[in-house]
């Protein structure tokens, strides 16, 4: 992979407990852009491995996941990202 590249963030898969609801964005470089995916309601324990949709085509992201409530908490074991190779680069002006 080149840094150049345009890549297509197309879902997140997650395997997660807690208690609360999970807000989470796909945040560009620098913080530029920032695209909200669906919530996830958490429970204690679960045998589910939600994978959300998402949509997003930038060069770099990154996940930002929280919650907004005092005793909301959350524990993350496996975060996998689908990502997509589109373009190899932008265009040249």
């Amino acid at each position: 992979m080149t840094t150049g590249e345009i890549l297509h963030f197309g879902a997140v898969r997650e395997r997660l407990t807690g208690s609360g609801v999970l807000r989470q964005n796909l945040v560009s470089l620098s913080d530029v852009a920032s695209v909200s995916i669906p919530n996830i309601v958490m429970i204690a324990a679960t045998n589910r491995e939600p994978t959300i949709l998402a949509n997003v085509n930038e060069q770099r992201a990154y996940l930002h996941g929280f919650t907004q409530d005092i005793d909301e908490v959350f524990e993350v074991s496996k975060i996998i990202i689908y990502i997509k190779p589109i373009a190899s680069g932008y265009p040249t002006v």
